[in-house]
């Protein structure tokens, strides 16, 4: 008997040393995560063709921008791509001083000139998301003293003619006063004077003056300048720590691309100017490849945070369309139409071999002798900016290139960019 108690007593302690063997396992099988292999891997491939494609686009775009200036076409360059939610590239090219050999980086600083323009009309979208005004209100709603051909004329132009160059004022229309630093409110009491072409909306006539004007719009709507509205919006959410818009904030930033000009085959350093400050709207704004690269991916939608994409795409809603003959976007292969929207040109491409059409968002600009280009692409995510110190034939074709480029590489099959 004693020994069938020892016997059931084993056979007891075994079942529960096995239960709690099979608890504990079970116990650790949960604790340990399983590795979706193919998976990882997966990711470390595509991560590995991504950086291929950027070392093969850094020398691609080095060759290209390396000929500009052994050509002389180019005393520096500041060069920004955004593919998706990437800046895939931010370089400099060149000297930003011909004279002290000092080089172009990606953190150095340019004007802008008339890519301000797209500065404002984003700008102009938030305020209109923000409820501040809308586009069709009256320009005379808050500039009471703004005066333009008869009463009738002048009640019937809208802030979206200001910002589309469609109020019907003579092709720049006091810029001259722009230029001369003239304060824009000053400048509003100016078009009584001028002869209005046409009724607001119906003509395109390109301006700096009535532009500007929306600044002073926005500052009796806010009780802002635009050089606060936009670095509490943009410029400080967005880390544009290299952005300026007034002269000594400028001169402050130490690396700056100083303008040239090409006198024979060298270069001379111009003086920099102290113009359209006080038309920052226009072209008063400066800023580094670096930031234009954060700049683009916002306007591609990629920071919703700062502004929701359905809103930033009302600035790009074409107004006008463009009816100018032989400017040199026309020339660009494949292209079908332009218009205006708010501070950007709309070009609608067609790809020659697919019969597919791109749509371009564009502007050029030019300021003291600095050119500058900016593109997006929306349908392929993609931003293009280029930025010189100097007055060049290259932009007017830059940005057909550069598309070409970043295209053929990221057409390349994985195989075929292990090649290179």
């Amino acid at each position: 008997m004693h020994r069938f108690k020892l016997i059931v007593g084993a056979i007891l302690l075994v079942v529960i040393l096995v239960i709690f063997s099979a608890a504990s396992l079970d116990i650790q099988t949960e604790e340990v995560p399983k590795v979706d292999f193919p998976n990882q891997l997966a990711i470390q491939k595509e991560a590995r063709i991504y950086e291929t494609r950027k070392k093969a686009l850094k020398l691609a775009i080095n060759e290209y921008f390396n000929e500009a200036l052994i050509l002389g076409e180019i005393a520096g360059a500041g060069v920004s791509i955004v593919k998706g939610d990437s800046i895939i590239l931010a370089e400099g090219f060149g000297k930003r001083n011909i004279d002290e050999g000092t080089p172009v980086n990606a953190e150095t600083v340019f004007r802008l000139g008339s890519l301000s323009k797209g500065f404002t009309g984003v700008l102009a979208a938030k305020l209109v998301e923000e409820g501040a005004f809308d586009f069709m209100d009256r320009v005379t709603d808050y500039l009471p003293e703004f005066v333009f051909g008869d009463s009738t004329n002048t009640k019937r132009i809208k802030i979206a003619h200001l910002l589309s160059h469609t109020s019907g004022a003579p092709y720049h229309s006091y810029t001259n006063l722009v230029e001369a630093g003239l304060a824009m409110n000053k400048i509003a009491v100016q078009f009584g004077e001028v002869e209005p072409l046409n009724e607001p909306g119906v003509q395109y006539s390109y301006q700096n003056a009535l532009f500007a004007l929306s600044q002073e719009v926005m500052f009796r709507v806010t009780g802002q300048n635009i050089n606060s509205l936009l670095m509490q919006r943009f410029f400080g959410p967005l880390g544009m720590s290299r952005t300026s818009m007034d002269h000594a904030s400028f001169l402050k930033m130490g690396n700056i691309a100083e303008p040239h000009v090409k006198r024979g085959n060298s270069w001379r350093i111009l003086p920099l100017k102290d113009n359209y400050y006080n038309a920052v709207a226009a072209g008063g704004i400066d800023a580094s490849a670096d930031d234009m690269g954060k700049w683009m991916r916002f306007l591609l939608g990629h920071n919703t945070a700062v502004m929701a994409k359905s809103t930033l795409e009302k600035a790009f809603e074409p107004f006008i369309e463009l009816n100018e003959n032989n400017k040199y976007y026309q020339r660009w292969e494949g292209h079908l139409k332009s218009a205006y929207a708010f501070g950007w040109r709309v070009h609608t491409l067609q790809n020659r071999t697919s019969n597919m059409e791109e749509t371009m968002v564009h502007h050029g600009g030019s300021v003291n002798s600095y050119r500058n280009e900016i593109a997006l692409f929306p349908d392929a995510d993609l931003g293009i900016c280029v930025l010189m110190n100097n007055h060049s034939s290259l932009a007017k074709h830059v940005i057909p290139d550069l598309r070409a480029i970043v295209k053929h590489i990221y057409e390349l099959s994985p195989d075929a960019l292990a090649s290179l």
